[in-house]
């Protein structure tokens, strides 16, 4: 139904439409803006929906139009159009990328939303450059991961952070040069220290509602705050911007135009050809345990990606 009206507006709809492709999916990544939408804090959904954006399989059927794809191309997702939380999914053309045969299918589940997110993050909104420290705050999870992968192979000092020895050993085997406990008291000292005492040019922050604040505080001249998460309100102290003529920024990958999404794709392309971008899968779980990944997502420290086997 495209339409109401008199019986005659219903008609037989065949996937793929022109310009789409239907993917079969060997794995699905799970992320946090998922578990947002499903409790309700992004608005009205109309029911039922299928959840996701992010998987990996193989292309199954393309529709007019389409080039670049065949039959049989292993490829990841980066959006859907009938959710990917499922079997199959019908994605635009536009939507689905090559997955080389490097990359597992699981890892390919965790490109898209993380990798995407990163991305934009460090060069397209807080243009983070060779030479810079970056600050990565929650580095052992998926756009964390991703984020200090991006930077090192961008020329960039990298400090991460992370609330368990687990997390901060997987920090430092993804190219960070230090790896700290964000939930010890001194912890930022211990940044200001580590840069000399002249403060971090960029920090990719995931939890602005707790460390925005102290992030302020820690930021060289002219320096950076990405803001890709936040759970609530935060009260900051502006002065901590003046004298620094610090910039925060926020971040959301939805809001990329196709010539910028164009150059993400670009760019994890390449890293993925060259191995300087290895995406980190820390658990498989079954697709019909979702309720299991998204309570593991929203209550555990992060350790790499969730991602869902159909």
């Amino acid at each position: 139904m495209h339409e109401f009206g008199e019986p005659e507006v219903m008609r037989l709809d065949e996937v793929p439409g022109p310009g789409q492709v239907v993917v079969q999916l060997h794995a699905v990544g799970v992320n946090p803006v998922e578990a947002y939408v499903r409790a309700g804090w992004y608005g009205p959904m109309p029911f039922p929906y299928t959840p996701g954006t992010d998987a990996a399989g193989v292309v199954q059927a393309i529709g007019e139009g389409v080039t670049g794809l065949a039959v049989g191309d292993r490829v990841y997702t980066a959006g859907t159009v009938t959710g990917a939380y499922a079997e199959k999914a019908v994605c635009e053309g536009s939507q689905v990328h090559a997955l080389p045969a490097r990359v597992s299918f699981s890892q390919g589940a965790a490109i898209g939303v993380p990798y995407g997110t990163a991305y934009r993050a460090l060069f397209q909104r807080a243009h983070a450059k060779a030479g810079e420290v970056v600050l990565v705050h929650g580095a052992s999870g998926g756009v964390g991961t991703a984020a200090v992968q991006f930077a090192r192979a961008a020329g960039m000092t990298v400090i991460g952070t992370a609330g368990s020895e687990k997390g901060r050993r997987l920090v430092l085997e993804e190219g960070a040069h230090h790896a700290l406990d964000h939930g010890a008291a001194d912890h930022l000292k211990e940044v200001v220290a580590l840069t000399g005492g002249l403060g971090v040019d960029v920090i990719v922050e995931f939890r602005a509602d707790l460390n925005l604040d102290g992030d302020l505080t820690i930021l060289a001249r002219q320096g950076r705050v990405a803001v890709v998460g936040s759970r609530g309100r935060v009260e900051i102290d502006p002065r901590e911007t003046m004298g620094r003529e610090a910039s925060v920024v926020g971040v959301t990958l939805m809001a990329a135009s196709e010539k910028e999404r164009a150059a993400i794709h670009a760019a994890i392309a390449a890293g993925l050809e060259n191995g300087t971008l290895h995406p980190v899968v820390g658990e498989e779980l079954p697709l019909r345990e979702a309720a299991r990944a998204h309570h593991a997502m929203m209550e555990q420290p992060a350790h790499g990606k969730r991602v869902l086997i159909p």
